[in-house]
């Protein structure tokens, strides 16, 4: 279409020149035509050439086979500031509709980095809340395909306000239905608090980025001299800042890695997750588990073995596999029910709690008791770590959203400590008086305050300085304590344990536990939200 402005009070529109050959029916299959080419084959072709598909190849690739419905195909942008008249698009760099992933209703919305860099503004945040607005409605997940070069400056406040409209609908849509980001080019400046205000963040190793400012800013500011990568690259974040969760190599693995994981979650907060019938597991892991233990406490193991030992074969998907490694959690499924798994990894760290594995485990609690997944918690904790450097840095704020996450938790939660459950850490391990429905421990465990020499030495500190030979004093003493202590039946007189049980049984309590769970019913005190400590 063309304008032609007749007076200052009047506008009308006239067929562009183009169109007139054309029947109504030749003109709207062109229409399609023109928005499938996106910002042109040069500048596809040069998305190919670093690596990256295009914004439909994504959605192509993401949603079952024909099961994308394209809304807002034909929108183009309002402005005529800098140029941007002439510079009008389809679809105004943003692909947005709805399908399915494995045949469950999923909205999408995918940027087009070939129209404007895929530079956000008015008419393209339009598209993206009109799709948000539909999942709310409709409760189910929204997935953002993110590839943009930030707001489109020559809009001005009008795109600034077209994040904010975005922001605000991630915020409500947080816990009502799960909100995934996938990364897959350059996101920064305003654009990257919209990822972070969604559930799961996908990057691209060499191809995507986030940060609040780039290198260029930093330089002028800092004085430092960083690359995009090292910044705000994939591994940066899945490392250092825990702001990515998930890791691929390339776009086509990162797509399929996003449809496997919806499928471990239910459409919104008012279903229960996806069940199904069919699974597998190899009784020899029940053999193996046996094993897993040292015989030295000391000694440290991968909590991970134990894990795959317990749920289904192959079901086990690790969120934030590469930062805050002496917490391990993700989904796995137990006889094809989805459940989330939050485990202390004594081979990093000594599982110890720290400032970023209580961050890590708090968020993903959360998720959970948001989309009603059960929780199961493997406890093998020593305690928080010591040192000013944790202190300094607020560990007993961020210790605290762990407990709070797990206090506030409604859902089924059933504990087993395999070894070491020491100190607050214990409480804040999914311990029964924080809400556990259910706690187990292995012959192996050792509840107590602390550890047996630690203890010692405060006890029978007078004791063992009197002594002739204080070193023999105190490894008596220490072995009295453990004794007493170090061991899981104390705990169970006490009731704070319900059972002893041996790690190949562990299976099979858990799935009779969750059965129980089945229909437990929790109601919260009416308030209008907490106040998590942040």
């Amino acid at each position: 279409m063309e304008c032609i402005c007749t007076s200052n009070r009047s506008t009308i529109f006239v067929q562009h020149p183009r169109w007139i050959t054309m029947n109504k029916n030749e003109e709207l299959i062109q229409r399609r035509k023109d928005s499938m080419t996106g910002g042109g084959k040069a500048r596809i072709d040069k998305q190919h050439q670093q690596g990256k598909l295009s914004a439909r190849e994504r959605i192509e690739l993401l949603l079952d086979e024909d099961s994308f419905n394209e809304l807002g195909q034909f929108v183009e942008h309002r402005s005529t500031s800098f140029g941007l008249e002439k510079q009008k698009f389809p679809g105004d760099g943003v692909v947005t509709g709805f399908g399915t992933v494995h045949g469950r209703l999923v909205y999408v919305f995918a940027q087009d980095f070939t129209v404007l860099g895929g530079s956000l503004a008015e008419a393209h945040a339009e598209k993206i809340c009109r799709i948000m607005d539909l999942a709310m409605k409709n409760g189910a997940p929204v997935i953002g395909l993110n590839d943009s070069g930030g707001a489109r400056i020559q809009e001005g406040v009008l795109s600034l306000a077209g994040y904010a409209d975005i922001f605000f609908r991630n915020t409500r849509a947080s816990g009502v239905i799960p909100q995934i980001s996938v990364i897959m080019g350059p996101c920064a400046g305003g654009a990257v608090y919209s990822p972070a205000l969604t559930d799961f963040v996908f990057m691209v190793e060499e191809t995507s980025y986030m940060f609040v400012t780039g290198p260029n800013v930093v330089k002028t500011v800092t004085h430092e001299e960083v690359s995009s990568e090292d910044l705000g690259g994939a591994k940066a974040h899945a490392e250092k800042s825990g702001v990515n969760h998930f890791t691929a190599a390339n776009d086509v693995e990162c797509l399929k890695k996003v449809r496997d994981l919806v499928t471990y979650f239910p459409q919104n907060a008012n279903e229960l997750p996806p069940h199904t019938s069919q699974f597998e597991f190899t009784a020899s892991k029940l053999e193996t588990i046996k094993g897993i233990m040292p015989v030295n406490a000391n000694v440290p193991y991968d909590i991970r073995k134990v894990i795959e030992c317990v749920i289904d074969d192959a079901s086990f998907r690790e969120v934030h596999e590469d930062f805050a490694k002496n917490i391990v959690v993700g989904f796995a499924r137990i006889e094809g029910r989805s459940i989330g798994v939050i485990a202390n990894q004594p081979a990093s760290m000594a599982g110890v709690l720290d400032i970023d594995s209580s961050r890590k485990g708090a968020r993903f609690v959360r998720f959970c008791d948001a989309f009603n997944i059960p929780l199961l918690v493997f406890e093998d904790v020593p305690g928080f770590l010591p040192g000013t450097d944790q202190e300094w840095r607020g560990i007993i704020t961020h210790g605290a959203k762990l407990l709070y996450a797990f206090s506030e938790a409604t859902v089924p939660r059933i504990t087993v400590i395999t070894r070491k459950a020491y100190g607050g850490a214990f409480d804040v391990m999914n311990s029964k008086s924080i809400g556990a429905d259910l706690n187990f421990a292995w012959p192996s465990a050792e509840i107590a305050v602390m550890g047996a020499k630690g203890a010692a030495e405060i006890i029978f500190k007078r004791e063992i300085s009197a002594a002739p030979d204080p070193e023999a004093k105190w490894l008596e003493k220490e072995a009295e304590y453990a004794e007493m202590f170090a061991n899981p039946y104390r705990a169970a007189e006490r009731g704070i344990i319900d059972d002893v049980i041996l790690p190949e049984e562990t299976r099979k309590k858990v799935i009779a536990g969750f059965k129980m769970l089945e229909k437990k019913a929790e109601v919260l005190p009416s308030k209008k939200h907490g106040n998590i400590p942040l």
